[in-house]
Order: structure tokens, then sequence, then C-alpha cells
């Protein structure tokens, strides 16, 4: 799994990388650098190899859900995740119009 999630981490995190270099977007930029130590590294993605696992529950999906809306807000980008371009909070909540369409499924 951890091959699988860097083949597709890589190059998304350096073609955003070349894209804000490109148009020249220091904001973002310099959003997405982290300090680490004594070096600056481009942090595209949360640290860390990434989590998987089968969700049993209703609950657990809601929790997910929930948490993965709120990385934008954790990582300062946005102060609410219904705000975040690029998420399906706002569709989720019944904001119209959302950025993303995203199908409706009932969760029991």
């Amino acid at each position: 799994m951890r091959r699988i999630l860097a083949a597709i981490k890589a190059p998304v995190s350096r073609n955003a990388k070349t894209f804000l270099k490109t148009t020249r977007n220091e904001e973002w930029l310099r959003r997405l650098t982290a300090n680490d130590r004594k070096r600056e590294t481009f942090r595209f993605w949360q640290p860390g190899g990434g989590y998987d696992g089968n969700i049993w529950k209703t609950r657990t999906i809601n929790e997910v859900i929930d948490y993965i809306h709120a990385n934008p807000v954790h990582r300062g980008l946005t102060d609410r995740p219904t705000d975040w371009k690029w998420s399906s909070a706002a569709a989720l909540a019944g904001i119209t119009p959302a950025p993303l369409r995203v199908d409706q499924v009932e969760i029991d």
C-alpha cells in the first residue's frame, strides 16, 4: 500500500509545486512549505504514510468524512471545511452551488 500511495502522491505533489512556481503563487508556496529543523520542505500532503482500513460502522464513516473535511482547516488553509474549494464538505452540507458535485449516498 505504501508504494501505491507514493506512486500517486509524489507526482501530484511535484506537479502542484511546479504549477505554483510557474504561476508565481508565492502565498501558496509559503503556506505549503514546512520548516523542519533547519530545512524547508514542500508539504502538499500531510506527513506520514497514510492509513487505510475497513470501516464497518456508520458512526466511523461519518467521523472519517468529518476528519477529511477538517484537514484544510487544521492546516490553516481555510476557516471552515465548507470554504475549501476542493472539498465535498459544501455539497454534503447542502450549500449550492457547490464547487464539486457529490453523489448523495444513504448511510444507515
